[in-house]
């Protein structure tokens, strides 16, 4: 279990059950990256690999 996988797990506990817009989810990141700007990088490699998931050429 990765050290991440503790962050994973709480955010499934505690919101696992609600539905939201990934607009929504932008809009957190980018939130999360003004709070935190060490982590722009990290949050942009995470939002490009969610736009690709579908991409049949990665």
């Amino acid at each position: 279990m990765y050290f991440t996988d503790r962050g994973i797990e709480e955010l499934e506990e505690r919101r696992g059950d609600e539905h939201v817009s990934l607009s929504w989810v932008a809009e957190r990141l980018r939130e999360f990256v003004d709070l935190n700007p060490e982590f722009e990088t990290p949050t942009e490699r995470l939002a490009t690999w969610l736009a690709r998931l579908d991409d049949e050429d990665e």
